[in-house]
């Protein structure tokens, strides 16, 4: 099992890189427009994207920071973003490294941030969560990207594991 989220880690890095970089062809304004998409815009979208790895690191780890709503806005320009979208696919790689096989099987307890709620549950579907979380995002920041007429990255998985990256994992 630690194969398989030590995959979806490295797939996560390499899916925001690519989407970042896609990104950084915007305009200030095509990155703010509202595509009616369910964060709004790219920014809004990437921003969430964040939010929510932020809400489940703590969650998991204890440590760092975790917003309180799910729409915040963190970084509102796309530089300073992709900075701490780095950082957080590091830490997420990082932490992922250093579990031991048996904690994948463990619990853990945590806050709701919707309706503060206590929850426990297993490690392993709350981490599934997350990788399956920041796939449908990136799905929807890959619509936004077509939205405005410009080229979307490849991001399938198996696109990964033919790459040099993922060549380990497949």
């Amino acid at each position: 099992m630690r194969q398989h989220f030590r995959m979806f880690a490295a797939y996560n890095r390499w899916a925001n890189a690519r989407l970042y970089e896609a990104a950084s062809q915007l305009t200030v304004e095509e990155l703010n427009r509202d595509v009616g998409a369910f964060f709004r815009s790219m920014i809004g979208t990437l921003n969430h994207i964040l939010v929510a790895d932020r809400i489940w690191m703590k969650r998991f780890t204890g440590q760092g920071s975790a917003p309180s709503e799910l729409n915040a806005i963190l970084h509102p320009d796309l530089p300073s973003l992709a900075e701490a979208r780095a950082a957080e696919d590091a830490r997420i790689v990082e932490w992922i490294e250093s579990l031991p096989d048996k904690a994948f099987a463990g619990r853990f307890t945590y806050l709701t941030v919707t309706d503060m709620r206590t929850i426990s549950q297993r490690l392993a579907p709350a981490l599934a969560h997350l990788f399956n979380h920041q796939t449908h995002h990136r799905g929807q920041a890959h619509t936004i990207l077509t939205a405005l007429g410009k080229d979307a990255p490849q991001l399938d998985l198996i696109y990964f594991q033919r790459t040099e990256d993922g060549r380990a994992f497949a």
